[in-house]
């Protein structure tokens, strides 16, 4: 993790920022709603982001004054557009930089798009990610939020803060997974307080910058997702059509985070924007074996312990399961309850560990089910993606009580290993093309 420095501002306020990358060009991240430049590390996903702007760019990251790191503030005096525009520049003078490319993601473009306009020979381009002018609808302008929407979500805030607040919105291809909701959830309170965060989000409903688009005279690019379910994409075409050196890409998906669902496309356009060419990121592609399993019947189980007893349950099972991956040289990838994915580099192995979990659980009074599937993934960092990730998970969902089953891949790679398998017939597995033929493990 890059080194946090501070920046005075005019006022005496200081302003927590880093720098990672020494490429040609200074980029400023200019963050939506709240933030933690050492929180974010924590998050494989916004790691991974900011190391790849960082392969081009010098890149600058901060916390808005009353978030983060940065001096808190009374929640009565927190800064306005005007004042975060003089944070920023703050930060520039502290580092030597002269000119910046700004890089805002939602709140943040109207922040980047007043910078610009305030300090055009500061100023070498704009990029904006799922930004917008104005944050509340009005008769002229029909994509922003409503006043009953709004009011929905400062209720939520007051109720829920301190859970992953806004991550169904945000980032609704994460909803189910448990690490990213904890990361989301620890993000956001190491961003800002309940108080702060209620009166940043009043604040930010008020922020219209309609009337200086038309000023902007630096190259501009805009990025929105067409199915973006905060700011509505029909607010970043606004934004490109009203800005006369802009640019408009529209991105599928839905989810509102940069660093979220495809963000090789969204790199790849900041990129050949800034440097006028787009690389190929490394690929990490490796040949793995994938491990599902979950508690078979949790749902009654749950509802005839109660809560308090469950969360015994839970907690011994995830200790117990943990033991067993570290026996047998497994990978914890995530956990989804009552439910664990882990990666392993030898297929034998992987199902050795099922098995010696289906017996070990059930001395907790606990059957599972496990799935296994053998094939090429692409790990990236803490996460991992493929198609054989897919097809482990139906699999598992196709196994029975007790039961392990595996892929005709697996059986094949793993003969001589003292394992036996026994034919549970071909199916077809939804979302997967082909038939597969499927076998129930056991030890010899």
């Amino acid at each position: 993790m890059p080194k946090t420095r501070y920046a005075r501002a005019s006022d005496g306020v200081s302003i927590a920022y880093q720098v990672i990358g020494d490429g040609p060009r200074d980029l400023v991240w200019v963050p939506g709603w709240i933030s933690n430049v050492e929180a974010a590390w924590g998050e494989p996903t916004m790691a991974r982001f900011f190391e790849r702007l960082a392969s081009f760019s010098r890149l600058i990251l901060f916390d808005k004054r009353g978030t983060g790191l940065s001096d808190s503030v009374p929640d009565a005096e927190l800064p306005s557009l005007e004042t975060r525009t003089d944070d920023v520049r703050s930060v520039c003078d502290a580092i030597g930089s002269e000119q910046v490319t700004l890089l805002g993601v939602s709140e943040g473009a109207p922040m980047c798009l007043l910078f610009a306009a305030t300090y055009p020979a500061r100023t070498t381009a704009v990029i904006l990610f799922g930004g917008y002018a104005r944050r509340l609808q009005a008769p002229d302008y029909p994509w922003g939020t409503t006043m009953e929407q709004q009011q929905a979500f400062l209720e939520e805030i007051e109720r829920d803060w301190g859970g992953p607040v806004g991550l169904d919105s945000r980032a609704p291809s994460k909803l189910r997974d448990a690490r990213f909701r904890e990361n989301w959830a620890r993000y956001l309170r190491q961003g800002a307080s309940p108080g702060a965060v209620l009166a940043l989000t009043r604040m930010n409903a008020e922020i219209d910058v309609r009337p200086i688009l038309s000023t902007i005279r630096v190259p501009t690019l805009v990025l929105h997702r067409s199915g973006d379910r905060v700011i509505p994409v029909g607010a970043g075409r606004y934004l490109a059509e009203g800005i006369s050196n802009a640019s408009f890409v529209e991105l599928t998906g839905d989810d509102h985070l940069p660093w979220i669902g495809d963000t090789d496309a969204v790199l790849g356009e900041i990129e050949e924007f800034l440097t006028g060419v787009r690389s190929r990121p490394e690929s990490n592609r490796v040949l793995a074996t994938v491990l599902f399993t979950d508690i078979v019947g949790s749902t009654q189980r749950a509802a005839e312990l109660g809560d308090a007893a469950w969360t015994d349950v839970l907690t011994a099972h995830h200790a117990r399961v943990r033991d067993e991956l570290a026996r047998f040289g497994g990978r914890e990838m995530r956990t989804t309850g009552d439910g664990f994915f882990a990666l392993f580099d030898g297929p034998a192995r992987a199902i050795r560990c099922a098995l010696a979990l289906v017996d070990a659980l059930r001395l907790l009074g606990l059957e599972i089910r496990a799935g296994l599937h053998t094939g090429e993934v692409e790990l990236a960092g803490d996460d991992v993606e493929g198609v054989a990730i897919h097809i482990g998970a139906r699999i598992a969902g196709l196994a029975g009580t007790g039961e392990v089953l595996v892929s005709r891949t697996i059986k094949d790679l793993v003969v001589g290993s003292g394992l036996t398998f026994r034919d549970r017939g071909v199916y077809m597995l939804k979302g997967v093309p082909d038939q597969w033929q499927l076998f129930a493990a056991a030890i010899n």
